[in-house]
């Protein structure tokens, strides 16, 4: 089992932490706010809209519509019932419409993919295309995912420790795929400080310090995992620009020419609206955006110290060398015969 290390963080400066608001109802779902009242956004010392605190953002909707709901952007009452009733009853604890039938590398108990749709009820994460799906590739991204199925048939797959995924390693699930509901750990505190903003996700402790003071982006021979991010204030949103990815890193299939928007907007005490547009053209035939609800819960988030207890990595790596070894010997026995 992973270890997990309780860390505290501290941040002083005119920005300061936001006192704790009212966290999750018991039904999982945030307050709503008092009827008739408008909601203006508290603010940090420095003036800045104040988004501060740790959000969860588990669900069981999907990031793709399901075909059941194919042309139907909300779902009823009933279809609400029955959706989380599927969740709660799905005995390998993934989503209802997740395909995967084969065994998690968890037990069913670890896993926390969440158990609600989210409050505005969409059949999926995406709201752009209107269809809720991923647009379809590009003839150069299907040259290139060619190209590494390829690559990946010249060696084994667990050879070598490289030849594992970046999230299996756990060296990071990148940007944004650490922003959407994951197995567990979907959870992102948000610190604030003159100058600049923290996004910090619960999985695999992926930090993202980002300069609001203008600067800009990176030189484009500078290629990050989790790419170069700026951001700048329109209103009460947060807008984070991020550009200059690696090519070792591929979210939905998309290359080193990824730039990602995103938009968070806290609508009331204890909602952040959280908003991605993922641009690609060597990947996508057209852009296109997620758009859910994070509910304020209360802390403190703990170190998943993944990389540090990744026996599974092990065990990969030591299992295959054991296969070596009995196939080398059944060889020798066949020699010998």
């Amino acid at each position: 089992m992973t270890l997990r290390i309780v860390v505290v963080l501290v941040v002083i400066g005119q920005g300061g932490l936001l006192a704790q608001a009212p966290g999750r109802r018991g039904d999982g779902k945030a307050a709503a706010p008092a009827a008739g009242k408008a909601w203006t956004p508290p603010r940090t010392a420095d003036g800045q809209p104040d988004l501060q605190g740790i959000w969860d953002f588990r669900s069981a909707t999907p990031l793709e519509r399901p075909a059941a709901f194919a042309g139907k952007e909300t779902l009823t009452d009933d279809e609400v019932a029955d959706y989380e009733r599927r969740a709660a009853e799905r005995e390998d604890g993934r989503p209802p419409d997740d395909p995967r039938s084969e065994p998690s590398v968890h037990p069913s108990w670890w896993l926390d993919y969440g158990k609600t749709v989210i409050k505005t009820r969409r059949t999926s994460l995406i709201v752009d295309p209107p269809e809720g799906k991923i647009p379809p590739q590009t003839a150069e991204a299907q040259q290139r995912l060619a190209a590494r199925r390829a690559e990946a048939r010249t060696h084994g797959p667990a050879d070598s420790y490289e030849h594992r995924s970046l999230f299996e390693r756990c060296l990071t699930r990148g940007v944004p795929e650490g922003m959407l509901p994951g197995p567990y750990n979907s959870n992102m505190q948000l610190i604030q400080t003159p100058g600049y903003v923290v996004i910090f996700t619960e999985m695999i402790h992926d930090a993202r310090v980002i300069p609001i003071d203008g600067r800009p982006h990176a030189s484009p021979d500078i290629r990050k995992w989790m790419g170069d991010s700026r951001g700048h204030w329109e209103g009460n949103t947060l807008v984070v620009d991020t550009t200059n990815f690696s090519d070792k890193t591929s979210f939905r299939g998309s290359g080193a020419n990824l730039h990602l928007v995103e938009r968070f907007t806290r609508v009331d005490a204890d909602t952040l609206e959280y908003r991605f547009t993922a641009d690609d053209p060597t990947t996508w035939t057209r852009p296109w955006t997620v758009a859910f609800p994070m509910i304020r819960t209360e802390g403190p988030i703990y170190e998943y110290a993944c990389h540090e207890g990744n026996y599974g990595l092990v065990g990969i790596l030591s299992g295959a060398r054991a296969e070596e070894r009995k196939a080398a010997e059944e060889t020798e026995r066949k020699k010998q015969r």
